[in-house]
């Protein structure tokens, strides 16, 4: 399983648009066939350069087997029409907080997850809880990471 966005390729800049210099839309993310036996996906963006260690910065889940990415500029809702939810990030927000490193050049994750089974996670949860109610369930997994540095 491979995730990719047309905003920025792997390893590059991500577009301010997507950022706190911008108008802090989430990037649009697409994703090819996941394994057999699918039955949702999450995805988890994170920020392994902030100062105080990792930062969240969107946690979203039950995302329909069917679905082959995530739209741009998703709704900053805890729950979605499709049923998809999303969670409280290190901002103590839901939904999408794009790059705004304090210095220097930082690296930005999406890391994609194919599970086996919709998980029973309230909307608001955070990513621990996200991490342990996806234990065991993980069938395959692709990461898209992009670097942002405010000038």
């Amino acid at each position: 399983m491979k995730i990719a966005s047309p905003s920025f390729a792997a390893g590059d800049m991500v577009p301010s648009l997507h950022t706190c210099d911008g108008e802090d839309l989430s990037p649009p993310l697409k994703w090819d066939e996941p394994p057999e036996g699918t039955k949702s996906f999450a995805l988890i963006s994170d920020d392994p350069d902030a100062p105080g260690g990792t930062w969240v910065r969107w946690v979203i889940w039950n995302i329909p087997s069917t679905s082959r990415g995530l739209a741009q500029g998703m709704a900053k809702t805890a729950d979605l029409a499709d049923g998809t939810r999303q969670g409280t990030t290190d901002f103590r927000e839901i939904g999408y907080g794009g790059p705004c490193p304090p210095s220097g050049t930082h690296r930005y994750y999406f890391r994609l997850f194919a599970l086996d089974s919709m998980l029973d996670l309230p909307a608001g949860a955070i990513r621990t809880d996200l991490d342990r109610a996806m234990r065991g369930h993980v069938l395959a997994q692709a990461e898209l990471m992009g670097k942002y540095r405010r000038t």
